[in-house]
């Protein structure tokens, strides 16, 4: 595993390592060794899929908040996205800021995503497949959300005119008095 940190500390991009011959390949895509080597500290409480079938659907931006916090290592198994991480730590120097990755099918990328971050993506290819490692079990009284198109985020969504839920029209904006 190819483990790269991004433009805010604590988000990393992890590649995997092929090892390919006339089967097709093995790699390794969860080492917690590797991890902790980096910092990451992740232990696997859960384990979710999303399909979405249309191109241009805007799921999130999702999180939940202590003492239910949850970190995230998200792929794609087929299709493509564009996924986005907010953080939204109210301490942090880099709170309200996103980093955006293309996660797809080909590429076998995954995005870590650590507690104190809101997630989203929008799939750029019809009937996309993501798979989520939790480091927390799912709890409704703890999840929050804020709102994709948040003029203080100013996410540059790649598609216009994207198809959400009601509910994830209803997430407030993010707090920018913290």
């Amino acid at each position: 595993m190819k483990i790269t940190p991004l433009d805010i500390p604590d988000l990393y991009c992890i590649e995997l390592e092929l090892r390919e011959d006339e089967r097709g390949y093995f790699a390794r895509s969860f080492c917690q060794q590797e991890l902790a080597a980096v910092g990451i500290e992740f232990t696997i409480r859960q384990m979710n899929r999303s399909l979405t079938r249309a191109k241009g659907t805007i799921r999130g931006m999702h999180f939940q908040q202590a003492p239910k916090a949850e970190a995230k290592m998200v792929t794609a198994l087929r299709g493509r996205v564009f996924d986005v991480a907010v953080d939204v730590r109210p301490s942090s120097p880099t709170y309200g800021k996103w980093v955006g990755l293309e996660l797809s099918a080909d590429n076998k990328k995954i995005f870590y995503i650590p507690e104190g971050f809101a997630h989203g993506f929008q799939t750029l290819e019809p009937d996309t497949e993501l798979q989520y490692l939790m480091s927390e079990f799912y709890s409704p009284e703890h999840a929050r959300g804020v709102l994709y198109n948040d003029p203080l985020l100013n996410i540059a969504w790649p598609l216009p005119d994207p198809f959400l839920v009601e509910k994830d029209l209803q997430w407030p904006l993010i707090d920018s008095s913290r």
